[in-house]
């Protein structure tokens, strides 16, 4: 069997680091994960996943992460049942990371400023974006010929 999960998003709120009984670190957070295609007339969609991490991934997370902050995390779904305050049955779905990445620049925006506001992804302005490098189309004149003859200096 496969379970295998790999999201790049934004976290939606600062996590907090919690002890279990016998003193595991666990945490939870939510990451908001951009849909990977837009409809015509519409504004991209994002997914809201709830992320669980154990032991020093969570140290590693509530430390270094907060509101904002953009995480790589890769590891597995796992779901559980409960039953709701109505007695209803429910389902929960998420995420148990194995391993957790720093996403974003260190001078980009949120990481490390504690600002703990949430800033969705902004485009640059087009007349400060730089311009593409343009390349000649060459030709045969611009390559010098290699004598094969010799032994090469490895």
């Amino acid at each position: 069997m496969l379970n295998v999960v790999a999201l790049m998003g934004r976290l939606v709120a600062d996590p907090e680091l919690r002890h279990t009984p016998q003193g595991v670190s666990v945490t939870t957070f939510t990451i908001a994960v951009d849909r990977s295609f837009v409809r015509q007339g519409e504004q991209r969609q994002a997914d809201f996943i709830d992320i669980v991490c154990w032991r020093s991934s969570a140290e590693f997370v509530c430390k270094y992460f907060q509101k904002g902050s953009l995480i790589a995390v890769n590891g597995s779904i796992q779901t559980r049942t409960y039953q709701d305050k109505n007695g209803n049955n429910r389902k929960a779905f998420e995420i148990v990371a194995d391993n957790v990445h720093f996403a974003g620049s260190k001078s980009g925006g949120n990481t490390g400023s504690g600002a703990g506001s949430y800033a969705p992804r902004q485009e640059a302005p087009r007349e400060a974006a730089q311009e593409a490098p343009t390349y000649s189309a060459g030709s045969n004149e611009d390559f010098a010929v290699i004598d094969d003859g010799e032994d090469l200096p490895f």
